[in-house]
């Protein structure tokens, strides 16, 4: 997984509609308000207002998600983020907040309550953490 990047969204929390319709721009690219609901309507059993698209733009654009260009007549709207990158937000963002809980009891606890395949990753990541930690050190 990448590092974290230098820019993060200003609100991380997404509703069901703005994460359709973001990762509908992370698949497109740049896009137009009509470009959107059009791949919403593509399929037949989908109703949504052409103005509740326009909504939903700027509000990911005020959440940090999004970038609004205007092109000629048009206005363009792009991620500011990869879809990859938001997953590294989201991960590093849900483990400062388990690890917020700051009772090791309770970490230990969780983490006695894993399955092998999870105690492997656990192991796997902490071997990368010390070794990041020592290369570190060797600058």
């Amino acid at each position: 997984m990448s590092p974290l990047p230098d820019y993060s969204p200003k609100q991380l929390s997404l509703g069901p509609l703005e994460a359709e319709i973001l990762n509908i721009i992370w698949e497109l690219g740049s896009v137009t308000v009509k470009d959107v609901h059009d791949r919403i309507l593509s399929d037949p059993n989908r109703e949504l207002a052409y103005t509740s698209v326009t909504t939903v733009l700027r509000r990911l654009t005020d959440k940090g998600w999004l970038a609004c260009d205007k092109k000629a007549k048009a206005f363009y709207w792009r991620p500011l983020v990869t879809k990859q990158q938001a997953q590294v937000i989201k991960a590093h963002d849900q483990l400062h907040r388990f690890l917020a809980v700051g009772n090791p009891d309770v970490v230990a606890a969780f983490a006695d309550s894993l399955d092998q395949t999870s105690l492997e990753k656990l192991q796997a990541i902490a071997q990368r953490i010390q070794a990041a930690r020592q290369a570190r050190e060797e600058k």
